[in-house]
């Protein structure tokens, strides 16, 4: 599954965009020093039934950005991303 999939199936089981569970992260302390990926795995499964695959998809978002390698972008292969920049304000505002 590619990053960009990880944040879409987020969203469609959240209801809400990356953009918008950074916000909520941010409100929580998870983007703060000393915070670990445990944390946003535990609070993606306790609160969202999300597994531990889609909380380091969003742990990679929340500690380094959209941006991610571009080691599978255009590979064709089931990892493959069509961009280095991950979208995310949300499925159905992604430009074509």
């Amino acid at each position: 599954m590619s990053f960009q999939a990880y944040l879409d199936t987020i969203e469609d089981r959240t209801g809400m965009t990356p953009r918008e569970l950074l916000a909520v992260a941010h409100e929580r302390g998870l983007d703060a020093p000393g915070t670990k990926a445990a944390d946003v795995v535990a609070w993606f499964a306790d609160e969202h039934g999300l597994g531990r695959g889609h909380a380091m998809a969003f742990w990679h978002v929340l500690t380094k950005g959209p941006e991610i390698s571009a080691k599978h972008v255009g590979s064709g292969g089931p990892h493959a991303d069509a961009s280095t920049t991950l979208w995310l304000d949300g499925r159905a505002t992604r430009p074509a």
